[in-house]
């Protein structure tokens, strides 16, 4: 009997972490990308959620991470105050990359490098 209920304790738990690592997915994405704004997160699960091309599978995902995503970017708050000052075409990942390689004339450098030897096997 003992075994059982530990089986079931191992299952729950295992539930609800798989449930807690999957939950404010929205705003994670949303914020991981250029995408600013406040509560971005809440509004792309939204548009998922009233968008009628998404499939049956996505659309109650999105349903059920809404309520996660709303805290999420509720805690992200104040980091997205910060980020509203900031460029809103440098805030992509890509972007900053770019805007480094301009800044630190990395195509001149790489012009003027030696070109890299054939990693073809000697004939």
């Amino acid at each position: 009997m003992m075994s059982v209920i530990n089986k079931c304790r191992c299952a729950g738990l295992l539930a609800c972490l798989s449930l807690v690592s999957t939950t404010g997915c929205s705003s994670i994405m949303t914020h991981a990308g250029p995408d600013q704004g406040y509560y971005s997160g809440t509004r792309a699960g939204a548009a998922t959620v009233a968008d009628s091309n998404n499939g049956w599978v996505m659309r109650p995902l999105a349903a059920l991470d809404l309520p996660f995503s709303a805290v999420v970017d509720t805690i992200l708050l104040p980091w997205d105050y910060y980020r509203s000052g900031q460029d809103q075409t440098a805030s992509s990942p890509r972007e900053r990359v770019l805007q480094s390689e301009r800044q630190n004339h990395t195509n001149e450098s790489l012009a003027t490098a030696a070109p890299m030897p054939s990693s073809a096997p000697p004939q």
